[in-house]
């Protein structure tokens, strides 16, 4: 009875108690009771916006369009580190996230739906404006392909969709759909630091707020590369496989992009000429989805550095990769 006693406070941790008694595991913070938890205050917030707001005016209008996307931001952030946070931060905290990574999905489309209300209005009740002060080619098309991503997204999330497309296609609607979806507002927070001038200070937090994000995926990606490597011979195999000036060069690259997220200011404009200097690269700014990429230039810098810290190309049997993976799930 005592071995047994001392077996269950070994797996209950030093306290003893079940990780099923954590308030992470409590019913009310978890599935749709979790979802109404967030959107029943965001709704009477909405509200409360609308009632401040002259919605008669476009300006009014355009104010809520800013306001429900600021609800939103957090939740599309949240949901882009969900799969990475248990990974990189083994706890009941990060378990609850990626569990409910549904469902955080969904309250954002809800305040996403907020928007498209917003932009409804003023497109249709104040057209002249909306035409002459906020219609943009390509910020057009980033939002309505950030719309139907959305849509498609919300569908095959429950049973009656999810019946439509097989589980490689949902994989892939899914994860394109979120990463289009983070990157429109992480683009525009870049955007009002480096080129529009005096940000506010939630300019500043929703922009690292974002890069950590997908950072989070970056490095869940590279330590999940390097357990994989190891996986294959000892301890040190992953070391061993990377060539000292491989591994020189990717740390060198990431201190680069950390360095480059910080200082976008100072570099954008010769990067922006540089990269639209061919014709070719300054047409396709005009119609194509944040080409040609300044935001992004540091996340993919910080992923090929830690590409090359661990091991560049080489790969892994799939047997090994597989029990890498549930290793780092479990």
């Amino acid at each position: 009875m005592s071995q047994c006693n001392q077996q269950g406070s070994a797996r209950n941790g030093p306290s003893g108690a079940s990780p099923k008694t954590s308030s992470f595991r409590h019913r009310y913070l978890n599935g749709w009771p979790l979802f109404w938890l967030f959107v029943l205050p965001m709704t009477g917030f909405m509200f409360h916006a609308a009632s401040a707001y002259d919605l008669a005016s476009p300006e009014g209008v355009s104010q809520m369009i800013g306001y429900s996307v600021r609800w939103s931001v957090p939740f599309i952030y949240a949901v882009v580190a969900a799969s990475a946070l248990p990974v990189l931060f083994p706890s009941e905290a990060s378990r609850w996230c990626l569990r409910n990574r549904r469902y955080l999905g969904l309250v954002f489309a809800v305040a996403m739906a907020w928007q498209g209300a917003f932009i409804f209005i003023i497109s249709n009740l104040h057209t002249g404006y909306y035409y002459e002060e906020v219609y943009y080619l390509r910020d057009e098309l980033e939002g309505s392909s950030g719309y139907l991503f959305l849509a498609a997204m919300v569908f095959t999330s429950f049973r009656f969709g999810r019946q439509f497309v097989s589980s490689a296609q949902w994989k892939v609607l899914h994860r394109c759909g979120v990463y289009f979806l983070w990157a429109y507002p992480f683009s525009v927070y870049w955007w009002n630091l480096y080129y529009y001038g005096n940000p506010d200070t939630i300019d500043y937090v929703y922009y690292w707020a974002g890069f950590l994000a997908f950072a989070s995926r970056i490095m869940a990606w590279a330590k999940r590369r390097s357990r994989i490597a190891s996986s294959a011979g000892t301890p040190g195999a992953s070391a061993a496989r990377t060539s000292p000036l491989l591994r020189a060069l990717g740390i060198l690259l990431v201190i680069a992009a950390l360095s480059a997220s910080a200082t976008g200011g100072l570099w954008r404009e010769a990067v922006s000429g540089f990269l639209l200097a061919p014709q070719w690269s300054a047409n396709l700014e005009l119609w194509l989805p944040f080409w040609p990429l300044e935001p992004f230039l540091p996340l993919i810098g910080l992923g090929l550095g830690l590409w090359c810290v661990t091991g560049g190309l080489h790969v892994a049997p799939p047997e090994q990769r597989r029990s890498a993976h549930l290793a780092s799930s479990s």
